[in-house]
């Protein structure tokens, strides 16, 4: 029920911005026609987002309802909110922001009617995949636009340090760059991780958030145990293959399970977006839904409270993922996903674009052309003819060039310069 005095309060304290709102990459159009849907992983960001669009209009109101003062409000009782808004102020709200809408029981009807009102523009913010896709698309009926907002990129990351402003040589910004590119890859990109010291001690918080709060209470958990040991083990396995079948046995050593019950978790588990589950490619559609898939982190800093040791290769591989997730945001048709024959050698990234396969990719942490392993070559050569796909990229920590190889071209280039070009 909502409480008057505790909703006038609420408004008062967000009267003023916080000073240190940095402008992320992540462009949507304010003027949209249709409601904006903004989601991403809790602690991404999402929030001073908002706080950004509400600095650009000048006229908006913001809802969070992850406030104590908003979380028992009703979805019927948003448009009482507004009214005591114009009470207030003395105008209507051109911007709705509407922040952790997923929090709100049947939010799809009364954000579907102020849409339909055709007096605000909608932006809504969640941390649930619920609110991406297809789902979202059958609740709002065609009335949204998505877009995906992750923790910083190495491209925000940098500017948020201010790097690359000092007058550096060439072959010293590079080194610097690289340093700073290892800070990223251990830590991630969390805003409020790469600002604070106590890096560690975040990411465990953050870790132990996600699991309790948008895994276990969100869905209503009952088996805390396999809550725990799944949420450990996809952390830990990062940039790796995984079936159902294989959970299954690698977790009932310690925890009474059943397989059904091990892909229901999966499925909750990705609803966090902290967890991705990339489809192994096929030319048949169904065939790219079954199990096994490959997991990837929204933020590899997430990986480095339950690691045992650096692989870097694996880091490198998942921010690779997280930047081509990105660009989905500004390229619709973009699917993403990774190969693996029959002989078990894969290619890393297979990028489609329409009936197109645009790009093949692979990582490999190497500084030279002999640190290469053939097999990678290999594979990326053979889904070239198998594909029909003749640009070929290979991601390497230092190496850079062209070559060829059975008469195809071969690009090679630093993560570093690949993130910037990005």
């Amino acid at each position: 029920m909502m409480e008057h005095d505790e909703v006038v309060d609420y408004f008062k304290e967000h009267e003023t911005l916080p000073e240190d709102i940095f402008e992320r990459e992540l462009k949507v159009p304010l003027n949209s026609n249709f409601i904006i849907s903004i989601i991403g992983p809790r602690r991404a960001g999402k929030t001073y987002y908002f706080f950004h669009i509400f600095q650009k209009s000048g006229n908006a109101l913001y809802l969070n309802f992850e406030d104590s003062r908003l979380a028992d409000v009703t979805y019927k009782e948003i448009r009482d909110i507004i009214r005591i808004f114009i009470e207030i102020y003395g105008y209507v709200p051109k911007y709705l922001l509407l922040d952790e809408i997923q929090n709100i029981n049947r939010w799809e009807i009364i954000t579907r009617e102020l849409y339909d009102m055709r007096k605000y523009r909608i932006f809504i913010t969640g941390s649930s995949s619920r609110l991406l896709g297809k789902e979202i698309a059958t609740q709002l009926r065609g009335r949204s636009l998505s877009y995906v907002l992750l923790p910083f990129s190495f491209r925000e990351f940098l500017g948020f340090k201010k790097v690359g402003r000092e007058n550096f040589s060439s072959k010293d910004k590079e080194a610097v760059l690289k340093n700073m590119l290892r800070e990223y890859l251990e830590f991630g990109g969390f805003p409020d991780v790469v600002k604070n010291e106590q890096k560690l001690k975040i990411l465990r918080e953050y870790s132990d958030l996600i699991l309790f709060k948008d895994f276990v209470e969100r869905h209503d958990i009952r088996n805390l145990d396999l809550a725990r040991a799944l949420h450990t083990f996809v952390l830990q396995n990062f940039s790796k293959e995984i079936s159902i079948r294989g959970l299954f046995n690698k977790l009932r050593v310690n925890v009474k399970v059943g397989k059904d019950m091990i892909y229901e978790y999966v499925t909750k588990l990705e609803d966090t977006i902290v967890f991705f589950f990339l489809k192994k490619f096929s030319r048949k559609a169904h065939l790219r839904e079954v199990w096994p898939k490959k997991i990837y982190l929204c933020d590899t800093g997430l990986s480095r409270v339950v690691r045992y040791h650096e692989d870097y290769g694996k880091l490198m591989e998942n921010a690779v993922f997280l930047d081509l997730v990105r660009k989905k945001n500004t390229n619709p048709l973009l699917e993403i996903f990774y190969l693996k024959f029959t002989e078990g050698h894969e290619v890393d990234f297979v990028l489609k674009e329409g009936s197109r396969i645009s790009q093949l990719i692979q990582v490999s942490y190497t500084s030279g052309p002999d640190e290469i392993e053939k097999r990678e070559i290999r594979s990326l050569l053979k889904a070239s003819g198998e594909l029909g796909c003749k640009d070929l990229l290979v991601i390497t920590w230092d190496h850079e060039g062209e070559e060829k190889w059975d008469g195809k071209e071969i690009k090679f280039v630093p993560l570093w310069k690949w993130l910037l070009q990005s």
